[in-house]
């Protein structure tokens, strides 16, 4: 079947977007699902730092590539294999699809599955193959298993969670990426407990997640840190006690004077080496610094080594929240339900496909949380 898909064609487009347009709105050609594989029509799909990391060539990948992996749709049609979906049942794309095998998957930690990091990076499904091609059969990539920035997708099985047909799908789309990314790093990750105190570095849609996260964890106190300040009041909205702008002189010694020596726990999702070593410089002795901001690859971070040791400090990493999308999902849009997780009010505004550029000059210049692209 013939689509209309966002394809990048080279990485490394100079800014603004909106001139630039590294993204092409294109018709390609969709083949059917194989085994084990769904079509989706996409109904919703949100522009991540994920995706503008591709654009940028922060996180290189092959092109051309149709971009896209945070969405929700309805399935059309299931491949072979297929017998728990069926055409009309509502789903969220999750961008690790687990195979369930491996060592990761075994232990219980499906966003670390190696063979779904292989086909990520590739550019191929979870099968290895390619469903999206040019007319004249030239084949384009898949960003993540998903590539939802089009109208339809075939996606592996294992990169969808079915989710209830009332919840709205612009809201839905949010839970594959922003939630469990944000969510899960603060109550997986960090494993936040009631009353302690908690710092997030970095408000995107990720970063506000994590506030939620937090809030949801029970945090005696959670700071929120940022650049801009129109972010900052928005994290307050949605509960944070109090919040710092990075950029003022002292910062740093500000808040570990307002924690009593630092924060029980640091939540970097600025995607930057310099808000990680910020995160850690907060974090109290014995705290913890997590981590799952996308830098990249090439940016190291610098740390006093031995207060690892003496202080016992512990910095870890945190990929899709640590969560398993079929159980986390589903409490997250319970806690959403009972308006305990508003993730609803991230969402900063909504887009055509053809808007799309546009969307992530926002994004790229901060001054958009979570934009949302609607199809018909």
């Amino acid at each position: 079947m013939k689509i209309r898909a966002a394809v990048l064609q080279t990485i490394g487009a100079e800014r603004p977007y909106r001139d630039t347009r590294p993204l092409v709105i294109e018709e390609l050609e969709l083949s059917p699902p194989g085994d084990n594989e769904v079509l989706v029509r996409i109904k919703a799909a949100g522009l991540c730092h994920s995706d503008l990391s591709v654009i940028d060539g922060n996180r290189p990948r092959p092109v051309p590539m149709a971009l896209g992996h945070e969405a929700a749709g309805i399935v059309e049609a299931v491949g072979s294999g297929v017998r728990d979906l069926q055409q009309g049942d509502h789903v969220v794309a999750v961008f690790v699809p687990s195979c369930g095998h491996c060592a990761p998957c075994a232990e219980g930690r499906p966003a670390l599955c190696e063979p779904a990091a292989k086909t990520n990076n590739a550019g191929t499904l979870a099968s290895g193959e390619h469903r999206l091609h040019r007319a004249d059969g030239t084949p384009v990539n898949h960003h993540l298993g998903v590539s939802a920035f089009a109208d339809h997708a075939v996606v592996s099985r294992d990169s969808l969670v079915k989710v209830d047909a009332d919840l709205p799908l612009h809201h839905a789309a949010l839970f594959g990426c922003a939630v469990l990314t944000g969510v899960g790093a603060a109550i997986n990750s960090a494993g936040i407990k009631a009353g302690q105190t908690v710092a997030v570095i970095g408000l995107g849609g990720v970063g506000l997640n994590s506030v939620l996260g937090a809030l949801v964890a029970g945090a005696g106190e959670v700071i929120a840190i940022d650049l801009d300040d129109s972010k900052l009041a928005l994290a307050r909205e949605l509960g944070a006690t109090n919040a710092f702008n990075s950029s003022e002189e002292g910062c740093v010694d500000r808040i570990r004077a307002s924690t009593s020596g630092g924060v029980d726990c640091a939540i970097e999702m600025a995607g930057s080496e310099k808000a990680l070593e910020f995160a850690y410089q907060i974090t109290r002795r014995g705290g913890i610094t997590v981590t799952g901001g996308l830098a990249h690859p090439q940016k190291k971070v610098s740390i006093q080594q031995v207060s690892l040791v003496a202080e016992e400090r512990t910095l870890k990493g945190s990929y899709v929240g640590s969560c398993v999308p079929v159980r986390d999902l589903a409490r997250y849009v319970t806690l959403f339900r009972q308006g305990r997780l508003p993730v609803d009010k991230l969402l900063s505004d909504t887009l055509t496909l053809d808007e799309i550029n546009e969307g992530f000059e926002k994004l790229a210049s901060g001054k958009a949380v979570r934009q949302v692209v609607l199809f018909d």
